[in-house]
């Protein structure tokens, strides 16, 4: 993709933040639907997961991801993949606990798993933009 202006691909990198962008706040109003179409607000406990989820990134990874994709010999990094992989379980399992106790309805448990993989596939995008080389496809 040599040959493509750098204006237009100015363009498209703007185009793949904004997808990512409307992905997230898709992600945040299916999390605040669940919440408040059935007037129950303790589906935003997992709100607080998606706070925590890229802490261990952040603190023990750093800023270079290719190290999530492939082997280690860093416990850190080790640690950090364990840490995070608990936190994306902890943020299925709150709902169905939340069903479990009959603290929450189905279309509340619904909407928040909708939420997820809104947010993981926004994750997923942001990733994918940031480790392209010519900076041009999404997927």
């Amino acid at each position: 993709m040599a040959d493509i202006p750098g204006y237009i691909r100015a363009c498209l990198q703007t185009g793949k933040l904004a997808f990512v962008a409307i992905l997230v706040s898709g992600g945040i109003v299916l999390q605040i639907l669940a919440c408040a179409l059935y007037d129950n607000w303790w589906p935003m406990l997992t709100a607080i997961m998606y706070v925590l989820l890229p802490m261990p990134l952040l603190f023990f990874a750093g800023s270079d991801t290719s190290s999530l994709f492939s082997e280690s010999s860093s416990g850190w990094v080790d640690a950090s993949k364990f840490l995070t992989g608990a936190s994306a379980i902890g943020s299925i399992a709150i709902p169905a606990i939340l069903k479990h106790a009959d603290v929450i309805g189905w279309g509340a448990v619904g909407l928040q798993l909708a939420s997820y993989f809104v947010f993981v596939l926004a994750i997923v995008c942001y990733i994918r933009m940031n480790d392209d080389d010519d900076g041009y496809s999404l997927f």
